[in-house]
């Protein structure tokens, strides 16, 4: 039998200290870390996928406090990233984030995506947070191939990492094997590339 069928944890380990980790199969929801990450709509105002299943699992406080960002903001751009209670989750928060809609990669899908990650990362450090937990945004009703959008995520994350005064930790929580070998061969293939901050590979399996 496939020994990742079991699950996995791949840890990249930064130069100086941080960590980015790559986890699964696994369900978000379950993540202790101080935050999880919402691949949300526009509204806020709950959906499908890993939005769902964050709102379903947190209960009526997530939704609550969405409403009242909603009521200033109207709607949250692709890109950018807001926070909430976790409600019944283990986590302390959640943090909200538009990913793109891919059509076809050339209106700018990319940088948009790189964005979600920079920012989430930005809301949590300016909270305090140490850890935080991303799903594979993007890559479900919206479109992206896991393929193109996993480099972009582990990329921009590591960049955001180098500057952040709070946060130390990101893991990736990916739903399906499929994913989770996506993301660990973008991972290898960026540590032989040298375009990323310095990063050592170490695997767990679970």
């Amino acid at each position: 039998m496939d020994s990742l069928a079991h699950g996995i944890t791949i840890r990249l380990l930064l130069d100086d200290g941080k960590a980015v980790e790559i986890h699964g199969p696994a369900d978000i929801t379950e993540e202790t870390t101080d935050a999880i990450v919402n691949a949300a709509n526009s509204s806020l105002l709950g959906g499908g996928g890993v939005d769902g299943a964050i709102h379903r699992a947190g209960g009526s406080a997530i939704l609550a406090e969405c409403r009242q960002i909603v009521s200033k903001i109207k709607t949250l751009p692709a890109g950018h990233a807001v926070i909430t209670t976790a409600g019944r989750l283990a986590a302390k928060h959640v943090i909200h984030t538009v990913g793109p809609i891919y059509r076809g990669g050339e209106r700018g899908e990319a940088e948009t995506l790189a964005s979600c990650h920079r920012e989430s990362v930005r809301v949590a450090d300016e909270h305090g947070l140490a850890s935080l937990s991303f799903p594979a945004i993007s890559t479900g009703a919206y479109g992206y191939p896991v393929t193109d959008a996993a480099p972009i995520a582990i990329s921009a994350t590591i960049e955001a990492l180098a500057t952040t005064k709070h946060v130390t930790k990101c893991r990736f929580v990916l739903f399906d094997i499929s994913t989770v070998r996506a993301y660990q061969r973008a991972a290898e293939d960026l540590h032989r590339s040298n375009t990323t901050s310095p990063f050592r590979i170490e695997k767990a399996h679970s």
